[in-house]
């Protein structure tokens, strides 16, 4: 039996990024970016107006008030996508539109609520800058720029500059895919009311979608019997995956087959069980290069375990850098004693009260608890040595999704 840090060393060495596919920009968030974008273009491409108004020289606006405006000729009309024809002289000015281009000899724009147009006039009640209300040539970005680098997790603003510089395809990491498989006589399919002493297979569903939530494609195996050769033959089909994930048949049972049939047909047998609980159960190997994650049967071990080892190791494969959960500091809202020797994960809900978190149990924590992972944000994290939390204490709290960054009401 080894640590949940040296398990997951183990794991990770065994995981590198796969190789890049060119997909569209709008199918490429949350994707990892395996190329530097530079941009071939200054953005915006020429100096232009950041308001509706007039373009002036600021010169001739020195001094104008309400009480006493200037009044400018107005010599052309200029609107977003054109170019001016005339130059900007003494006593100008024309009739702009944000972004339209600053036409020659305009040095500033007096944006329209300053202003009354006049006829071919147009009476200036402002002043105003030098280069006010001006958004100048490469402003954004200058040509030649990294503007996107290498390793980033694409967000809707990157995709948005993609767009900009003209990129409607880029190359990201792939996404792996993961054959899913449970194994026990016990198990019927979902579709099934199942019969006295039959479960519903349930964890290949939780597995699947905890594989879909970390960007990775799963693929549903189905059931596997408490048979050897049946075992055999499942995990040799599921090699045209990039990991395998099988849930049950890794314990000490007369018919836990997994382990040995990994190490069987197998050409790595890292470890099995592992001082953590839920999730002491859980072996690692390969076969053919392959990776392969037997995970505890129990529905609450699978989850935590494919949260601390097959999570990161899904993510690393995609080109992440950022490939562990948030943790935060909470107070414990009761008490909890354990046995020492075991990092245990304690179902719990975190909420912000004031300027702290709390957390409390869900609850019943039993291993075959599913509904304690339904309500949970989070998972209290208690380390081998301790054996006792008190009421009040400060614990450390893993979070399982945003909900804490999310809000009813709308605060500033």
């Amino acid at each position: 039996m080894i640590s949940v840090e040296k398990a997951l060393k183990t794991i990770l060495v065994n995981f590198r990024p796969l190789g890049l596919e060119k997909i569209n920009i709008l199918e490429s968030r949350g994707r990892v970016i395996g190329e530097d974008i530079f941009s071939p273009r200054n953005i915006p491409s020429a100096n232009n107006s950041a308001m509706d108004g007039y373009a002036v020289r600021y010169a001739d606006t020195k001094g104008a008030t309400k009480n006493n405006p200037l009044q400018l000729k107005i010599i052309e009309d200029i609107p977003a996508g054109k170019v001016a024809l005339k130059k900007i002289k003494a006593g100008e000015a024309a009739r702009i539109m944000t972004g339209a281009v600053i036409p020659e000899g305009a040095d500033a724009v007096i944006r329209q609520e300053d202003t009354q147009k006049n006829g071919k006039t147009v009476i200036i009640y402002s002043s105003v800058q030098k280069k006010e209300n001006i958004r100048f040539a490469g402003e954004d970005v200058k040509r030649g720029e990294l503007v996107v680098k290498r390793g980033s997790a694409l967000r809707p603003a990157h995709i948005g500059m993609l767009a900009s510089l003209g990129k409607s395809f880029v190359s990201v990491y792939q996404k792996p895919r993961v054959a899913i498989m449970s194994t026990g006589d016990e198990l019927v399919n979902i579709e099934t009311d199942p019969p006295p002493g039959k479960l519903v297979n349930s964890n290949s569903y939780s597995l699947a979608a905890q594989v879909l939530e970390c960007g990775a494609i799963p693929i549903m195996m189905g059931i596997t019997r408490d048979r050897k050769s049946d075992l055999q033959k499942k995990f040799k089909t599921a090699l045209d995956a990039d990991v395998i994930i099988s849930s049950g048949g890794v314990s000490v049972g007369d018919f836990d087959f997994v382990k040995n049939v990994m190490g069987e047909i197998g050409n790595a047998m890292h470890f099995w069980q592992v001082a953590m609980r839920p999730g002491k159960p859980l072996a690692f190997g390969a076969i053919e290069g392959v990776p392969l994650f037997g995970l505890p049967g129990n529905p609450v071990s699978a989850m935590v375990s494919f949260e601390q080892f097959v999570r990161p190791s899904l993510l690393k494969m995609q080109g992440h850098t950022k490939i562990y959960r948030q943790t935060i500091k909470a107070i414990c809202t009761e008490e909890f004693q354990k046995k020492e020797g075991f990092r245990h994960f304690i179902r719990a809900v975190v909420k912000k009260e004031k300027d702290k978190y709390v957390a409390s149990t869900t609850g019943d924590q039993g291993s075959g608890i599913l509904k304690s992972m339904v309500t949970a944000n989070g998972l209290i994290v208690m380390g081998e040595n301790e054996s006792r939390i008190k009421k009040g204490a400060q614990v450390t709290v893993q979070l399982l999704d945003d909900s804490l960054s999310r809000s009813e009401s709308l605060q500033f």
